[in-house]
């Protein structure tokens, strides 16, 4: 028993003994200088800046790469169009049509009340009117405009004159129009002995940006929200019996453009198109900094980029879902959205699908010396000539299909 005791006694008594060893270690090992631990930390802190950046080029590359080297191969795994005849091509690409319209997302609106009528003054003179129909908790407004001489018995045929981000729906007909960048074509368009429907859409890359995150929550998009609201609209309009509604067209600038481009595979009421200062080899826009044109992922427009959209829906391949439909293509050499040689190939692209069917007139490209802008003359002209003097483009099968999806 005294044995263990003593055994533990001086266990216990050893303690002290290695304390006061290891502080004397302890004290031998240099110190840092002043100053040191905060250099030792900022040294950290360097390294982990360098550490994150290296793994923000990595995934920038593997995505970059994804979305641009790969998109080809992608894209013939995605689509097999059968080009024998248009009603083959048309079952053919529904698929992708459908994959497209997850892309937009548009949401179940239904119209809640009667379609308003007001004057607009500004148009006072084109007895210009504003449309506001409710649908639950959101209102769809445009401005209604019909040429001299439209009735039942004449009725006009209708264009969908669509302003771009920082625009409003008056100017398009040269209200408010600061460096003329629209040239008035929606009023053009009105002496031309065509109806016009301008819809309202948010203006401006802040809000756009903001309400764009709240679609993203909601599994819908702002361009979605805004097809529904159009398409509302044109529910009323196409029953007014002064306009008729088997000759339907559609013209937008800038992001009116990117509406042309995304709504019209969905909306197959709209029989022709124009898209000015917006189709662009999508790849290198969105994905690849250049100083030729400006990059869309340089840029804070948050609001520009879509879940899936570079899956398989570059312009060109986007423009396949509007064929048959005629298209005219507007850019301007000097509009740094691209560089004009890459939108010339992507035209190209999207035109073979045109030339395989046999219709490659029904596909135009307006490549002018200007900027950002529409032209007038070119796209009245070919709005004319496929609303007007030729019969629409028949797409009864796709039309019944698509109404029904939008329901």
């Amino acid at each position: 028993m005294s044995n263990n005791v003593n055994d533990r006694s001086r266990r216990t008594r050893s303690y002290p003994a290695v304390f006061i060893i290891a502080l004397a270690v302890a004290a031998s090992v240099p110190r840092p200088a002043r100053g040191e631990e905060g250099q030792t930390g900022d040294t950290l802190k360097q390294l982990e800046e360098q550490r994150t950046d290296a793994y923000a080029r990595q995934l920038e590359s593997y995505l970059g790469k994804l979305l641009t080297e790969e998109y080809v191969q992608r894209a013939e795994r995605s689509w097999h169009r059968d080009y024998s005849s248009v009603d083959a091509y048309l079952a053919s690409v529904e698929p992708n049509r459908e994959r497209w319209r997850k892309v937009v997302k548009p949401p179940k609106l239904e119209k809640t009340g009667e379609l308003e009528r007001r004057p607009c003054p500004p148009l006072a003179e084109l007895s210009g009117e504003w449309l506001f129909l409710p649908l639950g908790g959101l209102t769809a407004e445009a401005i209604l405009v019909l040429p001299a001489g439209a009735s039942p018995q004449k009725p006009a045929p209708l264009v969908i004159t669509q302003h771009g981000i920082g625009s409003s729906p008056e100017r398009p007909f040269g209200i408010l129009d600061e460096g003329d960048h629209y040239h008035r074509y929606a009023a053009e368009l009105v002496d031309a002995g065509f109806a016009v429907l301008s819809p309202m859409n948010l203006r401006s890359i802040e809000r756009r940006n903001r309400i764009e995150r709240l679609c993203r929550l909601a599994d819908t998009s702002l361009p979605g929200i805004e097809l529904v609201r159009m398409q509302r609209l044109l529910d009323e309009v196409a029953g007014d019996p002064r306009v008729d509604g088997e000759r339907i067209g559609m013209w937008g600038v800038s992001l009116g453009g990117m509406a042309t481009m995304f709504w019209m595979p969905l909306e197959p009421r709209i029989k022709a198109g124009v898209v000015a200062a917006w189709f662009n080899h999508r790849r290198n826009k969105m994905v690849i900094p250049d100083e030729r044109y400006s990059c869309f992922l340089e840029t804070t427009e948050d609001h520009a980029f879509f879940q899936g959209w570079l899956t398989e829906f570059t312009d060109s391949d986007a423009a396949s879902l509007i064929c048959p439909r005629p298209l005219l293509i507007q850019h301007g050499k000097k509009d740094r959205i691209a560089h004009w040689p890459q939108v010339v190939d992507e035209f190209k692209e999207a035109r073979s699908h045109y030339e395989k069917l046999g219709i490659g007139e029904r596909m135009e490209l307006d490549l002018h010396e200007g900027g950002h802008e529409a032209r007038t003359e070119t796209g009245i002209k070919f709005l004319k000539q496929w609303l007007m003097e030729k019969p629409p483009t028949p797409t009864a099968d796709f039309e019944i299909t698509q109404r029904a999806a939008a329901r």
